[in-house]
């Protein structure tokens, strides 16, 4: 994969990706202003988490750094890919419907581990519900990561990037369809996940068997080369999900102050926007690139496409920080406060926008830095970092709770990623230079920064010119988008003038993708 198509395959999951997350504030807004920040709300987030969890684990943490580089080496070799994905998904899916079943059953008990705050209020009884209703939806997003992952390793990202904006299409047409007919908006979102679910599978099974794979579902065991996925796996599981742990632990603090789960929720919602385009587009198209470079002995090609990455990521992602730490309540206002969510569930979510704000880099950097060690099945030393990263977080989030209360989650997870963005780097040095940044990423950061910094005092004293349309019911979505029109100029402007990038770079790559 050429340095370009490095970029076009970038902007192909992050476009996607863009429209999922745009899809998602839509989703998150309507569910706000159903159900407020109240019980219901407090239940949704639970029962959306629990299953989200375990695909992080089982899907996004063990099998797209773990599977993807065993399965891009077989392509490149030509060595069976389809006997291994069938054997990988056959285990996976005994694995999920056992893991499924045994969810359903101990649900008390799960809801109690991830919000024990919630015992013995509405909120406990509510969640244990939603819980079992929307849980199954593990099993079917789990096997369509997999199948997302065989996608992306043959450099085919559309339809795997596409995927999400199947599930917020239809939990939108759900909550819309409820509330046009009078019915339960609440039950009808939570029975909507695990059909979407289903959705989400069934087009990426489609997908899958367009881009001439066959996938054979078969009695489960342990060959060698699944023993092997096992072993790489299991770290894999945890390296790769540390930020969603940490985040549950928070979670977990938050339960015992009184909306504060609902609030960094729609915090974390927020950020995951410029991490979900940016961040986790980048660590899609990265791995099975430099697993196949490190396959060709190719440590000069793989050393250019960690750069680009690094170089193309952080240039997005750093003026996005910047923004969610000068103008975190104009973005919050605007998105979430309508019907039952507040100006007071407004200023709490804007804190804790601005603290994630602070973590932003880190969480993407930890998306560019990780491919280095699972392109080479390393996942070990990894795992190790995460251990210490989450040792870290829940020390901070527990310790810092009693005296600055809810918000110590979120400052917890920032100061967790940086550390974990730490050990990474240092780790990596082992590798040579295939695992520094090249000369032209040196010299481009620092004036990212720069023009990062020129547009967050642009965006300061915009933002207070624009203050009394930022409160106008029928005006405020315009002068947002004015305001967010004016932080782009004045920051792709300087980084252009001080050579932090070439707009054009932008434009052959949205061309190409």
């Amino acid at each position: 994969m050429k340095p370009i198509r490095l970029m076009s395959g970038f902007f192909t999951v992050g476009g996607w990706t863009l429209m999922s997350r745009v899809l998602g504030f839509v989703r998150d807004a309507m569910i706000l202003a159903f159900l407020g920040t109240g019980p219901l709300y407090q239940a949704y987030v639970v029962a959306f988490r629990l299953p989200n969890m375990f695909r992080r684990f089982f899907a996004e943490g063990a099998f797209n750094m773990a599977f993807v580089p065993m399965f891009s080496k077989r392509l490149e070799g030509d060595e069976n890919p389809d006997g291994f994905a069938s054997e990988a998904f056959s285990g996976l899916a005994a694995v999920l419907i056992g893991l499924t079943l045994l969810a359903l059953a101990a649900m008390p008990w799960l809801v109690f581990g991830i919000a024990s705050g919630f015992a013995g209020q509405k909120e406990f009884d509510l969640s244990v519900k939603f819980g079992r209703i929307a849980f199954p939806y593990v099993l079917f997003i789990s096997l369509a990561a997999l199948l997302s992952g065989m996608l992306n390793a043959s450099g085919r990202f559309a339809a795997a990037a596409a995927a999400p904006v199947l599930l917020n299409i239809l939990l939108i047409a759900a909550m819309a369809g409820a509330a046009w007919f009078g019915g339960d908006v609440a039950r009808a979102l939570i029975w909507t996940i695990p059909l979407a679910g289903v959705a989400q599978f069934l087009l990426l099974w489609r997908a899958v068997r367009r881009a001439g794979f066959t996938i054979s579902p078969r009695r489960p065991r342990l060959s060698p080369d699944m023993r092997n996925l096992i072993r790489v796996a299991v770290p894999a599981a945890l390296a790769g999900g540390v930020v969603q742990i940490n985040l549950l632990v928070g979670q977990q603090v938050a339960s015992y102050f009184d909306k504060a789960v609902g609030w960094l929720f729609a915090a974390d919602r927020l950020y995951q926007l410029p991490l979900g385009v940016v961040g986790i587009a980048v660590g899609v198209v990265l791995l099975p690139d430099l697993s196949r470079k490190l396959r060709a002995d190719d440590d000069a090609g793989a050393r250019i496409a960690l750069s680009r990455a690094g170089e193309i990521s952080l240039a997005l992602t750093i003026p996005a920080a910047f923004a969610l730490v000068v103008i975190p309540l104009p973005l919050v206002s605007v998105l979430f406060e309508r019907g039952a969510a507040t100006t007071d569930d407004s200023a709490a979510i804007a804190s804790a926008v601005a603290i994630y704000g602070l973590g932003l880099p880190a969480f993407v950097l930890q998306k560019i830095l990780q491919p280095l060690y699972f392109a080479r099945e390393d996942t070990r030393r990894p795992f190790h970092y995460a251990v210490v990263s989450m040792v870290i977080n829940a020390v901070m989030a527990i310790g810092l709770a009693p005296v600055i209360g809810w918000l110590a989650p979120a400052i917890a997870t920032t100061c967790a990623a940086w550390v974990m963005v730490l050990l990474l780097h240092t780790g990596a040095r082992q590798y040579g230079d295939v695992a520094r940044f090249d000369d032209r990423f040196r010299r481009r950061i620092w004036r990212m920064v720069v023009a990062s910094v020129v547009m967050a005092v642009v965006l300061w004293v915009s933002a207070a010119a624009l203050n009394p349309f930022l409160g106008m019911a029928w005006w405020r979505a315009l002068a947002l988008a004015v305001l967010i029109g004016i932080g782009m100029l004045a920051y792709f402007g300087t980084g252009q003038l001080m050579g932090a990038f070439r707009l054009s770079e932008f434009r052959q790559a949205f061309r190409r993708g």
